[in-house]
């Protein structure tokens, strides 16, 4: 009996378990990715970092979605221009600059106001000392995932939608407003 033996078997159990710790931990982070986005979002607004804001929203896309809620009649977004039905429209509005959005939905978009919708609040109308609660998971997948954040006394919450954009890089994409009451 060779009494290297036990010693090349030990060794190759240890690195089978650290692959198997390694292939864990990537799964528990790509899993985990769209709670630290949302913790990213809510700090970043709170400290007013623009720069992380930037990247951290895709604020064409919010913007798009806040509009028909703010709007004092609701109407539906407009579909943006397909490549394959209007090629123009889809090509003028992937070189047009940003559009100004209508003044009510600014104040959803600034640093302050992002701040206040993820604790659950309309811009503007959180009280200084509210909690901020903690967010519920509506919805997970691959590419996709929702958090609803509740304010204390709401019936219903704010719920925010990120989008993956990368591996393990994730944006906001819609918030959705409680029904009338912003």
């Amino acid at each position: 009996m060779d009494p290297r033996a036990p010693d090349g078997w030990s060794l190759g159990r240890a690195v089978f378990r650290l692959i198997v710790t390694l292939i864990l931990g990537t799964a528990l982070v790509f899993a985990a990715a769209p709670f630290f986005a949302f913790r990213a979002l809510k700090a970043a607004a709170r400290d007013g970092d623009t720069q992380a804001l930037a990247e951290l929203v895709d604020y064409r896309a919010v913007r798009e979605g806040l509009r028909p809620q703010v709007a004092a009649r609701p109407v539906a977004a407009p579909a943006p221009p397909d490549i394959w039905s209007d090629p123009v429209g889809a090509m003028r509005r992937a070189i047009e600059p940003l559009t100004t959005a209508p003044p009510a939905v600014e104040p959803y978009l600034n640093a302050q106001g992002l701040h206040d919708l993820t604790r659950g609040y309309a811009p503007g109308k959180a009280p200084a000392e509210a909690r901020a609660p903690f967010p519920t998971l509506r919805y997970w997948g691959p590419n996709r995932a929702r958090f609803a954040v509740t304010a204390s006394g709401a019936q219903e919450p704010v719920i925010f939608s990120f989008q993956r954009r990368d591996l393990f890089t994730w944006k906001l994409v819609q918030i959705r407003a409680p029904r009338g009451k912003f």
